[in-house]
């Protein structure tokens, strides 16, 4: 072989008439990459003879995750898995949270199964963190297992005057957007309260139904309990004032009515000890009531503790349209509120 007149390996090089091709390049990593060298063979004038390896590589590294400064908003840039093109989100410091920003992630790349941000130290960054805190210091991106390391650009903090001037304007901005929107919660708060409230009424409805019928049983079974204790005094008074006026006289019959007043005493005082309540005829009245009622629900099998469940929820719906629909709630000027308080 003639070493003297070969070209540089550096380049590759054909000549006319040449017969010696000599060369060695390399690509970047992930692309196809071809070495190759020509062989000098004196008097050989048809095409050079090759060696090379195709080499291929199979891990590829994640693209930079950036953040700027645009305009005072911050813009972060994101490599989406799914196209593999860039994305560019802006953010608002002082509204928006870690939460808000994965969540425009997945809406804008359905193939994002999992996006989580982690600080350096591993430690999960909550969804509630303002994005002012996030980007003070370095913190991990992971999009589907795949973690990208973001470096925020450094801001110089404020001062302290200039950090209560600025949750003043955060307060403001707050107070502004409440009061140009709280008419607009107010109304859908109370479509939502009023559905709610024909939903459990509907509910209700039925169980309503049965619940009066059984009302109407232990009302009547109630009364006839009533009506007889009355039956039954009235007939021991006539027994007594025969046998002590015609039958027999009264230093006969004054023991046994003694004894008869004893054993009424005797009774009022067992009810205490079974009941714990004092015999009040209104107390036993409603007592007895509800014996009956229950009986008639175990009978009828009467889902009561549904029952009573709705019942407290649309108490406790129609106390929340009571309150919204308040004069202050509804934060009514003055004037109308004095005509409110008048009517």
């Amino acid at each position: 072989l003639d070493t003297q007149n070969r070209p540089e390996p550096a380049d590759w090089t054909l000549q006319t008439g040449q017969t010696l091709l000599i060369g060695h390049w390399t690509l970047q990593t992930g692309q196809t990459l071809l070495t190759g060298q020509g062989l000098y063979i004196p008097g050989w004038r048809g095409a050079p003879s090759w060696q090379g390896q195709r080499l291929l590589s199979s891990s590829t590294t994640p693209e930079e995750v950036t953040v700027v400064y645009q305009n005072g908003l911050p813009v972060i840039s994101v490599s989406l898995p799914s196209r593999r093109e860039r994305c560019q989100f802006t953010l608002k410091p002082l509204s928006d949270c870690v939460g808000v920003f994965l969540t425009q992630l997945q809406t804008e790349d359905r193939g994002i199964d999992r996006v989580a941000i982690y600080s350096t130290d591993g430690a999960r960054v909550a969804s509630s963190t303002g994005i002012d805190i996030l980007l003070l210091d370095d913190f991990n991106l992971v999009i589907n297992d795949v973690t990208h390391l973001v470096r925020p650009p450094r801001r110089d903090l404020l001062a302290n005057d200039e950090a209560e001037r600025l949750n003043d304007v955060k307060f403001l901005v707050q107070q502004l957007y409440t009061t140009m929107r709280i008419e607009e919660h107010q109304l859908s708060k109370e479509k939502e309260l009023v559905v709610r409230l024909e939903d459990l009424n509907s509910q209700l409805r039925p169980l309503e139904k049965v619940r009066e019928e059984l009302s109407r049983k232990a009302e009547r079974r109630t009364t006839w309990v009533l009506w007889g204790g009355m039956a039954y005094m009235a007939t021991q008074f006539g027994i007594l004032a025969r046998l002590t006026w015609w039958e027999y006289s009264w230093d006969i019959m004054e023991p046994v009515t003694y004894f008869i007043t004893y054993a009424t005493a005797m009774a009022m005082y067992s009810y205490y000890v079974l009941t714990r309540q004092e015999y009040i005829y209104p107390d036993a009245r409603d007592r007895q009531y509800l014996l009956f009622f229950h009986k008639g629900v175990k009978r009828q099998r009467f889902d009561i503790y549904k029952y009573n469940e709705l019942k407290d929820s649309i108490a406790e719906v129609e106390l929340d349209l009571k309150r919204l629909r308040d004069p202050l709630q509804l934060q009514l000027p003055v004037q109308q509120l004095t005509a409110a308080s008048k009517d």
